[in-house]
């Protein structure tokens, strides 16, 4: 994998970065960038492209002059997947001595606001895992089609009962790892590529006894730029479960708590 990491300075450092991957956002990328970068706590940015043909990459790039200190780029060649995105973003992290990473997309689902909360969810009140949660009060999901509301609602309710889990949002893709938690997991190990890989994150730590703490959010359907979710992903969350829960029968975990 031909991976081109191009680095800042690292004089100040944050303790925390948000890892966001990217293909074709160039409608949203450079202000959700600014965005971050203007909340109260200083959080540092990873963008992950995986060769977006909208020239993505060159925007973050052009912001990252203004940004040397705290924004950071790893471009991929193609479309790699979600979760191979996280996975090096994640390890670049540790390296880089992060103690709070977070996922978060691109295109204002996610409330960066929310980043705040996240953070104290696991900076101040200990959490391993901080989940921002579309369905732990109900379903706060705003300007979704029905069908689709009704698809992920079930799919994280049906991911809830097959693997035990206390988690309400078990496909939530806006979430905080302490340092701690990643360093334990094995992520060689880790096996979906796609949603499902949102799943297996929480699955994993669940089953290293973490703390974890859901936040309630409204996610807002993107307003700019094309959606990647489609019926076949949430297929591969649902079926990739069953699986998920069979091997964790033969598989040590190690605890954490």
């Amino acid at each position: 994998m031909n991976d081109n990491i191009v680095r800042g300075n690292d004089s100040s450092q944050s303790d925390s970065v948000v890892i966001i991957p990217t293909y074709n956002e160039k409608e949203n990328i450079e202000s959700i960038i600014r965005y971050v970068f203007n909340l109260t706590k200083s959080f540092d940015i990873l963008i992950i492209d995986d060769g977006s043909p909208d020239g993505t990459a060159s925007i973050v790039k052009r912001v990252q002059k203004e940004f040397p200190d705290k924004l950071y780029i790893i471009e991929r060649e193609g479309k790699q997947g979600l979760g191979t995105a996280y996975i090096t973003g994640f390890k670049w992290a540790l390296e880089k001595k992060y103690d709070y990473i977070f996922e978060m997309d691109a295109d204002f689902s996610h409330n960066p606001d929310d980043l705040l909360k996240l953070y104290r969810a696991c900076a101040t009140d200990g959490n391993d895992l901080a989940i921002g949660s579309r369905y732990i009060t109900g379903v706060n999901v705003v300007n979704w089609p029905m069908g689709r509301v009704v698809m992920s609602y079930f799919a994280s309710k049906y991911v809830k009962i097959a693997t035990g889990m206390k988690i309400f949002d078990t496909t939530a893709g806006f979430v905080c790892y302490t340092r701690r938690l990643l360093e334990n997991m094995d992520l060689e190990k880790v096996k979906f590529k796609g949603y499902a890989f949102q799943i297996e994150m929480k699955f994993t730590a669940y089953k290293m006894n973490a703390r974890i703490k859901e936040i309630p959010i409204i996610f807002i359907n993107r307003v700019l730029g094309e959606s990647k979710m489609n019926s076949s992903i949430f297929g591969e969350a649902v079926f990739g479960v069953l699986r998920l829960k069979m091997t964790s029968y033969f598989k040590k975990y190690k605890h954490i708590n």
